[in-house]
């Protein structure tokens, strides 16, 4: 975890661009010992969105299992695309 105080953003504003670009990781900046912002990557935060993304489409997918909805193995959905590949030649 990269801590730093919020007066660093006026005086090593590109030290600070190059360790989110670099580390892939956030930086926190702090104010007065507490914690104020937190700074990171466009690529590290596009990253963290799909993953939540992906992660809130597994729950909702599980929770669907849970009740009741029909689940397939990867043979059974393999087999279902080849069907329908073949279907259209």
């Amino acid at each position: 975890m990269i801590i730093k105080p919020t007066s660093s953003l006026r005086t090593e504003l590109g030290k600070i661009t190059k360790i989110c670009k670099e580390k892939a990781e956030p930086v926190y900046l702090t104010k007065n010992g507490e914690g104020e912002l937190v700074i990171m990557s466009i690529a590290a935060y596009e990253h963290r969105e799909a993953m939540l993304d992906l992660r809130t489409k597994l729950l909702e997918a599980e929770k669907q299992r849970l009740n009741g909805a029909p689940s397939y193995t990867s043979d059974e959905v393999r087999e279902y695309i080849r069907s329908l590949h073949n279907d259209q030649v």
